[in-house]
């Protein structure tokens, strides 16, 4: 059967939009580039959960054309006339049986990952973890690094191979935080303390991003990401200790107001800044967060309500 020309071109037209399509995607598709344990293991999850989709969605879709071409009204058709058919147990076997075994097998494979997978679950490493703060804001990340004493602002530096516990906030409306080749994203939400464990298995620059819509200029809620070795990490905070200027509490309250913001750091930050962030409104939650660490939060609080 010869198609017109119509139809040729057509399908010329869409075969060409597709691989154009494809071929944009692939070189932004960061989240199947992973460069660190825990997006390692979300990318084979996602892989063989396509897999087992397929199972199902592949032969649904060959039937469909089958069904379509060989049952299609013209002269001189050979397929069976049956009218009264209604039932076939070895069909019936078929298309319930098969989705409900993929279905189980997924439900399986979902339950095991969604614990292995727990954000707040440590990392298994012999590096002792590094920890930094995260607050978003309207339309810009600060990132503060207790340990070190230091904080930036739309830039984030870590060691390789050394595992990162991010405790993550808002100071704005809800967004999400995101770096997609070191793992998944969590919320940031205002009263609310979030802990991340990420880890960069190699040197490297990543791209990180607020994932929620937060109004004008939510589009400018990326961050650099830069994984170095140790030395050059302890240099670059050395380096902003030398050179940079003091966050103060004013300081913060001007950066805390809606606007973009280049990057910037900061030799030192009020003391117990994050907690303030977290218990400024109120109440306080906290996931992952050790008893020691909920205290802070609770003291926070409590010295908030004596003041008012």
């Amino acid at each position: 059967m010869k198609l017109p020309k119509a139809y040729k071109r057509l399908a010329a037209i869409l075969m060409l939009g597709m691989l154009l399509l494809v071929t944009g995607c692939t070189e932004n598709m960061v989240v199947l580039d992973p460069k660190g344990p825990i997006a390692a293991q979300q990318k084979d999850l996602m892989i063989i959960s396509t897999l087992l989709c397929f199972i199902v969605i592949i032969p649904v879709l060959i039937l469909t054309a089958v069904i379509v071409w060989r049952y299609r009204d013209r002269e001189g058709r050979k397929a069976a006339y049956t009218p009264r058919w209604e039932h076939s147990t070895k069909l019936e076997l078929i298309w319930w049986g098969v989705p409900i075994i993929v279905i189980t097998i997924l439900a399986v494979i979902t339950v095991k990952s969604t614990y292995a997978l727990e954000p707040s679950k440590p990392l298994v490493s012999e590096q002792k973890p590094i920890t930094v703060q995260v607050t978003s804001l309207n339309w810009k990340w600060l990132f503060q690094y207790p340990e070190q004493g230091i904080a930036t602002v739309n830039e984030l530096k870590i060691p390789e191979d050394v595992p990162i516990r991010f405790e993550v906030t808002a100071d704005s409306p809800m967004n999400s935080f995101w770096i997609p080749q070191l793992g998944g994203q969590i919320y940031a939400m205002s009263g609310m303390a979030m802990t991340l464990y990420l880890q960069a298995d190699e040197q490297g620059k990543y791209w990180g991003s607020g994932a929620n819509f937060t109004g004008t200029h939510f589009g400018d809620m990326y961050f650099d990401v830069e994984a170095t070795s140790r030395e050059e990490f302890d240099d670059w905070v050395n380096g902003i200790k030398e050179k940079s200027p003091t966050l103060t509490l004013d300081g913060y309250k001007k950066l805390a107001e809606p606007a973009t913001s280049e990057k910037k750091s900061f030799s030192t930050f009020p003391e117990g800044l994050f907690e303030m962030t977290v218990t400024k409104y109120g109440a306080s939650h906290n996931h992952g967060l050790s008893w020691e660490e909920a205290q802070k939060f609770e003291l926070k609080e409590t010295a908030a309500g004596q003041n008012k």
